[in-house]
């Protein structure tokens, strides 16, 4: 059974910062190309960040770029999402996803997370 198991979400000021956590179980987790969406209330899910299993690149949306990034562990099966210099427009609900071919980092995904809530106050 394949598990992304999101956490580390929450109630934050604008200007602070939060990691986010993804684990995944029932998945070749080293293979993985793993990516970070979110979906604001009334808004479309959209793309924040990528990284493939060689984290050798990362791919990272134009509008949290130079304030989020994304890293993974693959001996602990998690890949992070880094937010800094948050602000209100950041607050939605944060998805990690999985797929298994490196093409176009921004779509595609198989396996998805159910989500942790970042909320941002100014």
């Amino acid at each position: 059974q394949v598990q992304l198991v999101e956490s580390g979400g929450g109630l934050v000021q604008a200007g602070d910062s939060l990691t986010l956590s993804c684990v995944a179980s029932g998945i070749p987790f080293s293979s993985a190309t793993m990516g970070w969406f979110r979906q604001a209330p009334g808004k479309e899910r959209e793309f924040v960040a990528a990284i493939p299993w060689s984290a050798d690149y990362k791919e990272i949306a134009d509008s949290v770029k130079g304030r989020f990034t994304i890293f993974r562990d693959n001996a602990k099966n998690t890949v992070y999402l880094q937010l800094t210099s948050l602000e209100p427009e950041d607050t939605a609900v944060y998805y990690c996803a999985a797929k298994f071919v490196a093409y176009n980092y921004r779509r595609d995904y198989t396996y998805w997370g159910q989500g942790t809530q970042v909320t941002v106050s100014s």
